[in-house]
């Protein structure tokens, strides 16, 4: 096992990593920018080290400064939580190359099923269902237009290497291809460096399920069940629920056995999920992998009883995994919402500032990952969620009852968050009822406005 890992990121799953580490016995390094000094990560962690300026091109997208700081602290292993640098193959194999272990898979699947265009290809070959779309890359508006013709509209342009929905366009007329073409690149661009997009039909008003993969080196591959993450917004997620209500056994089934065929077709090693679209008549479609542990993990965990971050570690040190399928069963039910500095009643602006005040809920089955307290100010360089708030109740309508309850007691004082979007949520009667889809926020925000009016 490792003696000591560096934790290349911030924020909740930062803390979430180095509690994991600690239970372990496993020092940890902390790297931070100067924006991030006063963190909580840093202040939990052994060792910490400053690795640029507040952006985070400069210090926690910077591979070169990672790295040395690695490499002075003399770490075993790297882990790159979500985002940032943990889906960039070029910086998994930097980290092996300097005689370390990335904790995440290998960097040929990272690059393989990290390319969403080139993970279509595998995915069909493993013979694995996929939304129609292009057939790779598409260079040119004028070329994306007469496939988007043969696919037939609407379509979902998407960036190849993209994710939290930037890059990503919904076009409804050939009339507005070509504008929201050339916006799909340059967002895509700006925020991956590469602007390379691709087509797929677009499934109106789908149900957003994803399933949660372990595999290790020695051939093992587990799924542990699926999530609902079907309320969001602009294609980011919102509020995750583990199981799916309303999934029939028989599609859950089906799903189940093609995520550990593709797991088998890319000898897919550590955390990963496998994210599908679902129609109301439950065909089912592969969408894309995200090669990393997800925001929502919580809610696997919660349901399961396996701690996902523990596995990561033990599976990237050479272990077997330590559970088999028939290990892995659902106990009750999850729900994660994500407590966000933002003000949903004016058009989710992100809410900066210092954090005056601050009451945690608690209580059975109650679960808070997070990276603030009192005194902490939010700064206006990273992404705006704060607090992840999860529940576990013995079925659906005890967790509803039991996130109402935390959210009550929630208290952040000094900034705007969304706690109150995910209060009424909570009370929204479709929502109870698990009638909803991607489409669903859309029309509860337009009900919302009628209400302040």
């Amino acid at each position: 096992m490792f003696k000591k890992i560096l934790i290349a990121n911030r924020g909740e799953i930062a803390v979430r990593i180095i509690r994991a580490c600690k239970e372990m016995g496993i020092e940890t390094v902390a790297i931070y920018s100067t924006g991030d000094k006063e963190a909580l990560h840093v202040q939990l962690a052994d060792e910490a080290i400053c690795v640029g300026p507040a952006a985070a091109v400069k210090s926690y997208l910077n591979m070169e400064n990672v790295i040395s700081a690695a490499v002075l602290t003399k770490s075993e292993a790297i882990h790159p939580g979500f985002g940032f640098l943990s889906e960039n193959p070029k910086f998994a194999r930097l980290v092996t190359e300097c005689g370390m272990v990335f904790i995440g898979p290998d960097a040929d699947v990272i690059e393989e099923m990290g390319n969403k265009s080139r993970a279509r290809q595998v995915t069909i070959a493993a013979g694995v269902p996929v939304v129609p779309g292009s057939e790779g890359n598409l260079t040119t508006a004028e070329e994306a237009v007469e496939v988007a013709k043969t696919i037939g509209y609407p379509v979902l342009i998407k960036a190849t290497n993209g994710g939290g929905g930037k890059g990503m366009r919904v076009v409804e007329h050939e009339a507005d291809f070509i504008n929201l073409f050339n916006i799909a690149k340059s967002e895509a661009k700006a925020n991956f460096g590469d602007d390379s997009v691709y087509l797929e039909k677009y499934v109106v008003n789908p149900k957003h399920i994803e399933f949660q993969l372990m595999g290790d080196a020695h051939g093992n591959y587990v799924h542990l069940f699926e999530r609902d993450c079907s309320i969001q917004r602009n294609h980011q997620k919102m509020i995750e629920e583990a199981p799916c209500r309303g999934l029939s056994d028989k599609t859950r089934d089906a799903m189940a056995a093609d995520v550990i065929k593709l797991a088998r077709a890319t000898k897919y090693n550590n955390a990963g999920t496998l994210e599908f679209i679902v129609d109301k008549d439950e065909n089912y479609y592969f969408i894309e992998m995200n090669t990393r542990i997800q925001v929502e993990h919580p809610v696997t965990e919660m349901i399961t009883g396996i701690d996902l971050i523990k596995e990561q570690i033990k599976v990237a040190a050479g272990a077997k995994l330590s559970f088999t399928q028939a290990d892995v069963k659902v106990n009750g039910y999850a729900i994660e919402c994500r407590i966000n500095a933002e003000d949903p009643m004016n058009g989710f602006m992100p809410s900066v500032g210092r954090i005056e005040n601050l009451i945690l809920p608690g209580g059975f089955g109650v679960r808070v990952d997070t990276m603030i307290y009192p005194n902490y100010t939010i700064s206006p360089f990273y992404d705006s969620m704060i607090l992840k708030l999860i529940v576990h109740g013995k079925n659906r309508l005890e967790a509803i009852k039991k996130m109402r309850r935390a959210i009550e007691e929630l208290f952040i004082d000094g900034i705007t968050t969304n706690n109150e979007f995910h209060y009424y949520m909570m009370h929204h009667v479709d929502y109870v009822k698990g009638d909803f889809d991607t489409s669903f926020v859309g029309k509860f925000l337009e009900e919302l406005a009628e209400g302040k009016k």
